[in-house]
């Protein structure tokens, strides 16, 4: 999964990282294989609780909290009129709030450890609508938007707000892809370099967007979607 290459990567940097998540037997595994320089909690995004939880968690085992990876994300598609309400609902509250809330609840932390940097993890599809995946564009977008607004009020204070937008990555998420959003979603998996992207291709750049090596960068979008919003080369 790609928690497992971003916190690798992290720790590589020499990082210490809190992997929350609620699938708990892989999660623990993970800290443990990376050592005593991981800590794994439980965390539903969707819960401010679980998310003060997780952030007291942090400070107290590592002293700080200067970077949050707001990565949690679901995928799922349909057309209008069948696509339900309650999708929509889940969708919206797992991709969008629960970045809000995480950044809501990580703030004065973040503060606190300044300079900070927080990556929401966006996709193509904030970039451009995507046929019968409207709960997920409709999220995707939002994020993006919930990255500039906090950027703005966040910069005086020393915490950076960056989204990365990837495009079709080759994750358990996009092996559902066919059968969840159709033809539409089988095409939007496809880019100009004619292949998915691995994700330690977007791991790369996390880590920079997480470093003082990105300082001067906040309320950007960072797209590495092989090509796919660039437009298409077909007439």
């Amino acid at each position: 999964m790609w928690v497992s290459l971003g916190s690798s990567g992290f720790v590589q940097h020499g990082a210490r990282v809190v992997i929350a998540d609620i699938a708990d037997e892989p999660g623990a595994k993970l800290a443990a294989d990376l050592g005593d320089q991981a800590l794994y909690v439980h965390l539903d995004v969707t819960s401010a609780a679980g998310w003060q939880a997780a952030v007291a968690t942090a400070v107290e085992r590592f002293g700080k909290l200067n970077v949050l990876v707001n990565n949690a994300g679901i995928l799922d598609g349909g057309p209008l009129g069948v696509y339900t309400e309650q999708q929509w609902r889940r969708i919206l509250d797992i991709n969008l709030t629960g970045p809000f809330l995480g950044l809501s609840v990580a703030r004065d932390a973040l503060v606190a450890a300044r300079p900070s940097s927080v990556i929401n993890i966006s996709s193509a599809a904030g970039l451009q609508g995507v046929a019968g995946m409207h709960g997920y564009t409709a999220s995707k977008f939002g994020l993006r938007g919930l990255t500039k607004s906090a950027a703005l009020e966040l910069a005086e204070h020393g915490v950076r707000v960056n989204s990365v937008h990837p495009g079709g990555i080759l994750t358990p998420m996009i092996a559902g892809l066919s059968a969840e959003a159709g033809q539409a979603g089988v095409d939007r998996a496809r880019s100009t370099l004619e292949r998915l992207g691995l994700p330690e291709e977007v791991t790369a750049l996390v880590v920079y967007l997480a470093g003082e090596e990105s300082s001067y960068s906040t309320g950007a979008e960072f797209v590495v979607d092989g090509g796919m919003t660039a437009g298409t080369s077909h007439s």
